[in-house]
């Protein structure tokens, strides 16, 4: 079954633009995984501050290898000092898209 995680991200102010463009970066790689249907990076558009990350894969074995990529890795380790509060990673089973 396809598989989703929406990340709740909140981003210190003096580092947006530095953890966009690691997401970017990230993002870049995500999209080319074998198992990636999408990869999105929301920035909220009342609240500059606050991301949403989509992450859809086609099921839970491609989600998970993706966090053992070097790309998630290298990003994970760099966005981890911009965050205002701990990220939050939700999974939901995609039912139709």
């Amino acid at each position: 079954m396809a598989v989703t995680t929406c990340v709740h991200v909140w981003v210190l102010p003096d580092k947006i633009d530095e953890f966009i463009k690691a997401s970017v970066e990230n993002n870049k790689h995500s999209v080319q995984e074998p198992g990636n249907h999408r990869f999105d990076i929301c920035q909220d558009a009342s609240d500059p501050c606050k991301f949403l990350l989509y992450e859809a894969y086609i099921d839970e074995q491609s989600a998970a290898a993706h966090k053992e990529t070097v790309h998630y890795k290298k990003w994970r380790d760099t966005v981890a000092p911009f965050m205002a509060q701990p990220r939050q990673g939700i999974k939901y089973n995609i039912l139709a898209y």
